[in-house]
């Protein structure tokens, strides 16, 4: 499904083949990688299906999907900076396949906005970044999983760090007056995303 979406989304704006196969290649390769036990397709599959309940609230399409393709592709827990190194990874690729500039901008601002979780008035991005937190409203096993995918994802740190870094993170999201900023997605997932989230606060 991945591929044939993604491969599709390329075939717009470039008839190299070759290129749109290497580009596909190196989102596997990416996303594939042995220490992503969250960060992985499974996870942009599930974006999508989150965004294409919504599709017709999208006014570019195209842009959204390659935000999801690319946002994570650049994924080092020991790095601060995943979010801008993806934006720039997503400007590059967007360029070579003539993907349109004030697009490929928009882009780059959904990419940079999921490190704070601010999306701004775009209805794409509020769309967007909703989507990727999802998994917080998920149902409690559901969620429980991502917990412990995530932790195994931060494997070089100690419990005591990890703990501490995760419950700043929780109570951020806490502090909010809305997780969720489209209706939607509020709607949808802010009360169980609460639920969930306290939940692991008072386990850490």
């Amino acid at each position: 499904m991945l591929k044939t979406i993604f491969t599709e989304l390329v075939k717009k704006y470039t008839a190299d083949t070759l290129l749109s196969k290497n580009l596909w290649n190196e989102i596997v390769i990416n996303y594939c990688d042995a220490g992503r036990y969250y960060h992985n397709l499974n996870h942009l599959e599930a974006i999508i299906s989150e965004l294409s309940d919504v599709k017709d609230s999208i006014p570019c399409w195209d842009t959204a999907m390659f935000s999801v393709f690319y946002h994570d592709i650049v994924y080092n827990a020991l790095r601060s900076d995943n979010e801008a190194q993806s934006a720039d990874k997503a400007q590059l690729r967007l360029q070579e396949i003539g993907f349109p500039k004030d697009q490929t901008t928009q882009c780059i601002l959904q990419i940079l906005a999921t490190k704070g979780h601010n999306p701004g008035d775009d209805i794409t991005t509020q769309l967007f970044i909703d989507a990727d937190l999802a998994i917080l409203g998920k149902s409690t096993q559901a969620y429980t999983e991502y917990s412990e995918n995530l932790r195994k994802e931060f494997f070089i740190y100690t419990d005591k760090e990890y703990k501490a870094g995760r419950k700043k993170i929780l109570k951020h999201f806490l502090a909010m007056d809305r997780i969720f900023k489209t209706e939607h997605l509020y709607n949808k997932y802010e009360k169980q995303a609460r639920k969930n989230i306290e939940s692991e606060l008072s386990l850490l």
